[in-house]
């Protein structure tokens, strides 16, 4: 619960100040918790980011769903991070998303085919993630431009076909 409550404070903080000048005191201050419980949970600011990402980023794989087409999932997806665009402006900019979005996608594609990605669909698959993540990153900055079900769209059809032609 501490977690959460410090991850809540924290999106607080950088609506307001934004994620460089957002600090530690900051964060307790808004929580209204010790410096010191803050460290018993998270190292720095970073590591809390990195934490609430990766709870985030696994809800909005979550949201994807296993039963459902790859433009419904990054719909579900993109709605998603639409409501939490505030956290995922000020932490959507590491290796740590690539690491985990072409996790995903590879386990996705082990369960779909029995086997483990080889090369040929590694290439364009790691290829894909790195270009898809701009691409978010570029649509939180301008949400109204699109919405989720137009980028669902034009990520599927990014899609690279060998990759395509696993999910279908």
């Amino acid at each position: 619960k501490t977690k959460y409550r410090l991850a809540e404070a924290a999106k607080k903080c950088m609506a307001s100040s934004g994620t460089d000048a957002m600090t530690v005191t900051q964060i307790v201050q808004t929580c209204g918790v010790t410096r010191q419980t803050f460290y018993r949970n998270f190292q720095d600011k970073y590591d809390l980011i990195n934490w609430y990402f990766d709870k985030l980023l696994l809800e909005s794989f979550a949201q994807m769903g296993d039963g459902l087409t790859v433009y419904e999932g990054l719909t579900r997806k993109f709605e998603f991070i639409q409501k939490e665009r505030v956290f995922f402006a000020g932490a959507f900019r590491s290796e740590h998303d690539y690491e985990l979005i072409l996790d995903f996608y590879t386990q996705l594609i082990g369960r779909k085919t029995g086997r483990q990605p080889e090369e040929n669909i590694l290439f364009p698959l790691r290829l894909y993630c790195r270009g898809s993540i701009d691409m978010t990153v570029e649509w939180i900055f301008a949400p109204k431009e699109r919405t989720p079900e137009q980028m669902a769209a034009l990520l599927v059809s990014a899609l690279p076909m060998p990759v395509t032609e696993l999910f279908q």
